[in-house]
């Protein structure tokens, strides 16, 4: 596999950062796949005078390991990274940082972090089925990679299911990204250093509740860490106010959000990039983020005005005025059988989960935009997509149903409620759906499953406060975003404000974030 000039004259300054030698170990066979991954090792090894290519046996072939060179000053110190793939399209940058991390490049992690996963005794053995166009993949392989780097105790191999397809099959993988360790199931999705830490280091969750409980009141607390929450606190900060953002996950849906063509001024960016933009932004102001927390409850201001939200760990945080920005989740179907198979051909994310289907046949549930791009994403790797619709037509834009209706594997079915996910021997073998005009079940066989069908919000955990939500959920905000709570505001796709857009949730993030200083200098 050549790389092409850009990326090679980018990577041979990169590779200028290396300040110890590194060593390609190669496992290889006589496939194409081994070829290719010869051909890149080979072209790597040229780039650096502190590269060295070699070769060694190893069960899983082809593949290779980065690994201490013979003259480094910790090789007696082993570390066990290894690719089984060619780690190229979003993987590509994961192979870069191994190459500087074991090369000697300075760790891009608090040292708290380090001496923890240091300290960490026992073998933890992992391994990541990956597939190369998976945006949220690269996440996990690099936090696992820095932790094999940082603990000899800790191993990590990328395993490519596209070229693995019989483990993968064996295993009954059918979501990426999938972790095993020490070859039992650790956990599905992305994660980086700070989940997959706690799971390891007992004790960790507890000293981190205790560490937030001693904070002190904020000025305006943000809860969610998505476009609104980010635009809030960005425009707190710039107040003067003591800010905090508290979040599950820093960036929300955002993270699994590929193209992102109308989000004005930016001609097309995707999520990963675009939540990198808002936290670097947000990191230029002094703002307290709690990352991978999740709220529990919220009470309304009591005695001093202190309005108090509570944390799943037991945490609880206090502050003069809150700022709701939780935003929604994929909606589920609800039906026989979409539990039972969720990873195993359930699916929600066609872009990452679509390789491992390559040559099947799966459906598509939802008409509106993005199960048509689904749909239409899916063509190309499948044998065969069914789009089923519970309306009489399809409400995606027209431009998205013009290219759907001219790929000749695509069979659209309208009037179609799904009410069934069947499957078999731990994974999924198809659907069943209702017509709803002649009100008959038809039954249609299937590898795959991809829901499309919405969005919900993510408020269940303010039912307790008595905080006004409408039919669906939604938390009530007026025009300043205020909720039915005194000091407790509301803004993005939690909220009864329409349109569920990104930069609509910036825009409301900073209206809130006004009405919360409003309501605070009038106090």
């Amino acid at each position: 596999m050549a790389l092409d000039t850009q990326i090679k004259t980018q990577l041979q300054s990169y590779l200028l950062l290396l300040k110890e030698p590194v060593d390609l170990v190669a496992s290889l066979d006589d496939s194409a796949g081994a070829k290719e991954m010869l051909a890149l090792l080979e072209e790597l090894a040229g780039l650096s005078d502190k590269i060295n290519l070699r070769f060694d046996q190893h069960a899983r072939k082809p593949s290779f390991a980065v690994q201490r060179g013979a003259t480094h000053k910790d090789a007696a110190q082993a570390v066990s990274i290894r690719f089984a793939g060619i780690p190229m399209g979003h993987e590509f940058t994961s192979l870069v940082l191994a190459l500087l991390q074991v090369g000697g490049h300075p760790l891009k992690l608090e040292a708290e972090k380090i001496a923890q996963i240091a300290a960490l005794e026992g073998l933890f053995a992992f391994e990541t089925f990956i597939s190369l166009s998976c945006h949220n993949c690269p996440e996990v392989v690099q936090a696992l990679n820095l932790m094999a780097v940082i603990n000899p105790n800790i191993s990590h191999v990328m395993v490519d299911g596209a070229l693995y397809q019989d483990e993968v099959n064996t295993r009954k993988i059918m979501a990426v990204p999938t972790i095993f360790l020490n070859g039992v199931e650790f956990g599905a999705g992305r994660m980086g250093v700070d989940e997959i830490l706690p799971k390891l280091d007992q004790g960790a969750e507890a000293r981190e509740a205790k560490k937030l409980a001693a904070k002190a009141p904020y000025d305006v607390l943000i809860v969610g860490g998505g476009p609104a929450g980010a635009s809030a606190a960005i425009y707190a900060a710039r107040k003067g106010l003591r800010t905090g953002i508290v979040a599950e996950r820093f960036g929300g849906q955002v993270m699994d959000t590929l193209a992102i063509e109308n989000f004005i001024s930016v001609k097309e960016t995707d999520g990963p990039k675009l939540v990198a933009a808002l936290e670097e932004h947000v990191k230029t102001y002094d703002i307290d983020v709690m990352n991978l927390q999740r709220a529990q409850s919220l009470s309304a201001p009591k005695a001093g005005g202190l309005i108090e939200v509570t944390l799943e760990n037991g945490a609880s945080l206090s502050s003069k005025a809150v700022i709701v920005a939780t935003g929604a989740r994929w909606k589920e179907l609800n039906i026989p059988g979409e539990q039972a198979y969720r990873g195993k051909g359930v699916a929600y994310c066609p872009h990452c989960d679509g390789p491992l289907f390559k040559g099947t046949r799966v459906a598509v549930v939802g008409g509106g935009n993005s199960g048509v791009e689904a749909a239409i994403d899916l063509a190309g790797v499948v044998s065969h997509v069914t789009l089923l619709q519970y309306n009489d037509q399809l409400t995606a834009d027209a431009i998205l149903q013009d290219k759907l209706h001219s790929l000749p594997n695509v069979t659209v079915i309208v009037h179609a409620e799904t009410t069934e996910i069947t499957g078999e021997d731990e994974k999924v073998n198809g659907l069943i759906y209702r017509d709803r005009v002649s009100n008959t079940l038809h039954s249609v066989a299937l590898a795959g499953v991809f829901v499309q069908i919405g969005l919900l919000p993510n408020s269940a955990w303010l039912k307790s406060s008595g905080m006004a939500l409408s039919p669906f959920n939604e938390i009530e905000v007026n025009a300043h975003g205020q909720t039915s709570l005194a000091g407790v505001f509301a803004a993005g796709d939690v909220t009864t404000v329409p349109y569920k857009q990104i930069i609509i949730a910036m825009g409301d993030g900073a209206k809130a974030s006004l009405g919360a200083f409003d309501y605070l200098i009038r106090q």
